[in-house]
């Protein structure tokens, strides 16, 4: 019942979108590009949305002449060079001792326990490097790259498996499968779950799921919105807390009931979908509100407070 009224939701939620996107969905890609590129682009395309004046013409100057004026078109790049620059591995997610809380000063390093090597570490000195933006005697940084970063890992902070158990490496070494087909848990969560909600509910469609997304947040998540900007660092990241709520859906949701070689099905996606959903929506409004803060008129103020570690 429970699966049937969500179907019954989604596509009553999905009705005026399609009057408003028929012509989006003939020209949209047939391809099945993984979640991980998918996720990223939704997140950034929900950010741009929000984004100040000051703001997005800080992006669009930072931005590379490839990404056509979009941001959402960058926001993969840093999965894209991993293998060129292998230092930022260790930046896109965290691992806790098998515990469901997250502490920077015990989680945020790398396999040679460098500190502030994980990806709330990398939110935090990406948010720092893009406040020397305008200021010549700080210009040193490759701000362009550091925008990229920031985008990307601040959509990385938000899949729970991304701050999941160092012992399997985030739901990596769990074996299930995903109705009949063999993957593993993290997967599921990276390409699978988001797959599956685009089939069965957006036409595979990723333009017409983020459209979705800006609807719920104009409706049914309006009033959640203030509390996810939300943030009392004036350095404008609260990475830490975005890394203990996505520790604590890993282990409520995430591997919740999930042991080695089980099939997940339908009670799985339906009850673990709207986590995903939300996350994304989460991480949309939480990148704007950093680069509001970061290139918006409060910069002066919150140059003047040091950036603590978390």
């Amino acid at each position: 019942m429970a699966a049937l009224l969500l179907r019954l939701r989604l596509r009553l939620r999905l009705l005026p979108l399609l009057l408003l996107l028929v012509v989006s969905l003939d020209a949209a890609p047939r391809g099945a590009d993984a979640w991980g590129k998918q996720g990223h682009i939704m997140v950034c395309k929900i950010a741009e949305k929000y984004l100040s004046e000051k703001a997005a013409a800080a992006v669009q100057e930072l931005l590379p002449e490839s990404a056509g004026g979009e941001l959402s078109t960058v926001c993969p790049w840093a999965d894209e060079v991993r293998f060129h620059y292998r230092w930022s591995r260790p930046l896109h997610y965290a691992n806790t001792p098998g515990v469901c809380n997250f502490s920077f000063s015990r989680d945020c390093h790398n396999s040679r326990g460098q500190q502030g090597m994980c990806v709330v570490g990398a939110i935090n000195n990406y948010t720092d490097q893009l406040y020397s933006y305008g200021d010549s005697k700080k210009s040193s940084y490759n701000l362009t790259e550091s925008l990229m970063f920031l985008a990307h890992f601040v959509g990385d902070v938000h899949q729970p498996l991304h701050v999941g158990y160092e012992e399997d490496e985030g739901g990596n070494t769990i074996v299930v499968r995903w109705y009949r087909r063999k993957t593993n848990l993290h997967h599921v969560w990276d390409n699978s779950i988001i797959e599956t909600a685009m089939k069965d509910f957006y036409n595979r469609s990723m333009d017409t799921m983020v459209e979705a997304l800006k609807m719920n947040l104009t409706d049914g998540w309006s009033d959640d919105i203030s509390h996810w900007e939300n943030c009392a660092n004036k350095r404008a990241t609260c990475a830490n807390h975005y890394a203990i709520e996505s520790i604590h859906l890993a282990c409520n949701y995430a591997y919740k009931d999930v042991e080695q070689n089980i099939t997940l099905g339908d009670d799985y996606f339906f009850s673990r979908y709207p986590v995903v959903e939300k996350r994304l929506a989460q991480a949309g409004i939480r990148l704007a509100s950093i680069l509001n803060r970061i290139f918006g008129d409060d910069k002066q103020d919150a140059n003047a407070i040091p950036l603590q570690a978390q």
